[in-house]
């Protein structure tokens, strides 16, 4: 008995490539099942889905004309039921508390604290130059 097209039939995977996965079927006859037919999903590694010996049900997608024999996995498996829409409900906006006006005092202490840093980090780079200023490559620096 030879397969026919849209035929679900089951076979044994023989070879792996890196494009897809032969199957021997019944009667002595093999498929080629495509990379892009192994699952639903993407798939980069057919060995990650597939290994040579595993039994798997196909299904016969085309026949060409020289006899080679096109197979999907993912056509053979049955479709799942689609998933109930979610029924959306408007979503009341949070109601927030209302913000407390800055104190003067934190707006102080933030601006004491600014200043502090920018000292600093003047201080820091005044000294960065002086050190390097001197120094053979230093950027801008002075040659003697």
């Amino acid at each position: 008995m030879s397969v026919e097209v849209n035929q679900v039939v089951e076979g044994e995977v023989t070879g792996i490539t890196k494009f897809g996965a032969f199957v021997q079927l019944e009667a002595n006859e093999s498929g080629l099942v495509h990379i892009s037919e192994v699952a639903d999903a993407y798939v980069k590694e057919i060995s990650d889905y597939l290994a040579v010996g595993d039994k798997v049900k196909v299904k016969v997608i085309k026949i060409a004309d020289d006899g080679k024999i096109s197979l999907s996995i993912r056509k053979a498996q049955p479709k799942e039921t689609k998933a109930k829409p979610v029924e959306h409900r408007p979503v009341k906006s949070p109601s927030f508390p209302s913000r407390p006006a800055p104190s003067k005092a934190k707006s102080n202490d933030f601006d004491s604290m600014m200043s502090a840093f920018l000292k600093d980090s003047d201080d820091r780079l005044a000294s960065l130059r002086k050190n390097t200023e001197g120094k053979r490559g230093g950027r801008g620096g002075r040659r003697s």
